[in-house]
C-alpha cells in the first residue's frame, strides 16, 4: 500500500487537539500558502502539504482517542480545514474526506472492526488518506439516483472490481480507495468496496485539467478486474437500504455540507487578506494616497466583511449545534453550504471589481482565488437540488398549518 511520506516525526495527537491556537493555525496557513501557486501552475498531488499536516499530527484529528486520534468534532475539525483551505484549498478538500470518514463511527458497525481500526491507526500516524470514488461517466453522481456501472464480482479470494470513476479527488496520492460499486448477484447490492491503490488492474488516467482546485488531481480511475479481499466489501446493502429514513444519522451529509462551505470560505478569506494589503499598498499618482482611503473602496470592503462575517456565524453556529447534539436536518445543512458558497463567490468578485486588471493578472493570487472559489458550485448536492428540497419542505410545512 502506498503511504504518505512523513517529513519529520508525527506530533502526538493527544496533544494536537488542545493546541489548535489561532497562532498555530495562522502559521499552518502561511506555510501551506507558500505551496499554493506552484500546485496551481504545475498541478500534482500536494504531497508536501500533507507532509506538513502529518508533521503537525492533524491527519487523524477526527479519529477516536482510543485509536490514537484527536477525537475532534465539527467545530475543531472545521477550524483546521478552514486554516488549511486558506493556505491551499486542494489539500483541504482531500483532507476533508479522511476527516469525514473517521467522524462517522455509526457506519463502522457494518465494517470488519479490525480492518477499520487499522485504517484509523494509520491516520493517527500521519498516513491513511482515504477517498470515496462515486461519480461515473454515465451515471454522474449517485446523489441524483441510479445504480453504478462499476461491478464487483465474487471470486475465490474475495471480489474483483471493474469500472471507471471520474472526478476522483486525491486519486494519485491516496492510501485507500473507497469504491462505490454494485455486485453481480441476481439481485444486485450496492455499496463501498475498500481497495488499495497498488492493487493490480488500476490505471489512473490524468485528465483533470479544470478551472481551479487543480491540485486535487481528480483524475479518472479505471479498475480492470481489480482484486480486493472479501472483508473489504465494507458496507454493501440492497439499494432500498440506502434510501434515507426518518431518524437516520445524517453526519455524512453534515460533513459534506459544512466542510465544503468551510473550504471555499477559506478561499474567500485568503482573497480578502490579499485585497486589503493591495488596497493599502497601491497609491495611484493622481490620488497621492492609498486606494484604501477612498470611501467607495471602504464601502465595498465593508460589503466583503459582511459576507464573510455571515459565513463565519452561519458555519460556526451550525457546527456547534451539531456537536451539541442539535443536528440540523439535511435541508438546513445544505442551505448552509449553498449560502456560504454564494457569499464566498461574491466576496471574491467584489475584489475583482475593485482591482480591475491587476485582479485578473496571474502575477497576483486573486485570479487563482477566484478560479478556486468558483469550483464551489459543482459539489453535490448542487444548487438546484438544494433549493428545490428547501422549497418543498417550506411549502409542505405551510400546507400542514
Amino acid at each position: 500500500m502506498a503511504s504518505v511520506p512523513i517529513a519529520s516525526p508525527v506530533a502526538p495527537l493527544a496533544a494536537a487537539l488542545p493546541a489548535l491556537s489561532d497562532a498555530r493555525l495562522a502559521a499552518l496557513t502561511a506555510e501551506l500558502a507558500e505551496l499554493a501557486e506552484d500546485y496551481d501552475r504545475t498541478p500534482r498531488f500536494p504531497r508536501e502539504a500533507f507532509d506538513v499536516l502529518a508533521r503537525e499530527g492533524l491527519i487523524g484529528l477526527t479519529v477516536e482517542p482510543r485509536l490514537g486520534g484527536g477525537g475532534a468534532g465539527f467545530v475543531d475539525a472545521l477550524k483546521v480545514l478552514g486554516a488549511v483551505a486558506k493556505g491551499e484549498p486542494s489539500t483541504a478538500l482531500i483532507l476533508f474526506m479522511t476527516y469525514a470518514f473517521h467522524a462517522a463511527p455509526d457506519k463502522n458497525k457494518r465494517w470488519n472492526r479490525a480492518l477499520y481500526e487499522g485504517l484509523a491507526q494509520e491516520a493517527a500516524q500521519g498516513r491513511g488518506l482515504i477517498g470515496t470514488f462515486r461519480v461515473e461517466p454515465e451515471l454522474g453522481t449517485p446523489v441524483r439516483g441510479g445504480l453504478p456501472k462499476t461491478i464487483a464480482r465474487r471470486t475465490a479470494d474475495g471480489w474483483s472490481i471493474s469500472g471507471e470513476k471520474i472526478y476522483s479527488t486525491g486519486s494519485s496520492g491516496l492510501d485507500w480507495f473507497a469504491v462505490w460499486a454494485r455486485t453481480d448477484e441476481e439481485t444486485p447490492r450496492v455499496g463501498t468496496f475498500l481497495v488499495r491503490p497498488d492493487s493490480a488492474g488500476i490505471t489512473i488516467e490524468p485528465e483533470w485539467d479544470h478551472l481551479g482546485m487543480r491540485a486535487t488531481v481528480s483524475h479518472r480511475v479505471v479498475f480492470a478486474d481489480t482484486p480486493t479481499p472479501g472483508d473489504h466489501a465494507v458496507d454493501v446493502r440492497s439499494p432500498e437500504e440506502w434510501a434515507p429514513r426518518p431518524g437516520d444519522d445524517n453526519r455524512a451529509g453534515l460533513w459534506n455540507a459544512f466542510a465544503i462551505a468551510t473550504i471555499y470560505d477559506g478561499v474567500a478569506q485568503a482573497a480578502r487578506d490579499w485585497l486589503v494589503r493591495y488596497l493599502n499598498d497601491r497609491v495611484p499618482a493622481n490620488l497621492g494616497a492609498p486606494l484604501a482611503s477612498l470611501p467607495r473602496v471602504q464601502e465595498k470592503v465593508g460589503e466583503i466583511e459582511g459576507l464573510l462575517l455571515a459565513n463565519r456565524v452561519l458555519i460556526d453556529q451550525a457546527a456547534a449545534a451539531a456537536d451539541a447534539g442539535r443536528v440540523p436536518d439535511g435541508v438546513q445543512a445544505n442551505l448552509v453550504k449553498h449560502v456560504a458558497n454564494a457569499n464566498a463567490i461574491r466576496a471574491v468578485e467584489i475584489g475583482l471589481e475593485l482591482t480591475g486588471n491587476p485582479g485578473i493578472s496571474r502575477r497576483n493570487p486573486l485570479e487563482r482565488h477566484y478560479r478556486d472559489v468558483l469550483c464551489s458550485r459543482i459539489h453535490s448536492p448542487q444548487a438546484d437540488t438544494v433549493l428545490v428540497a428547501a422549497g418543498r419542505a417550506a411549502l409542505s410545512e405551510g400546507a400542514a398549518q
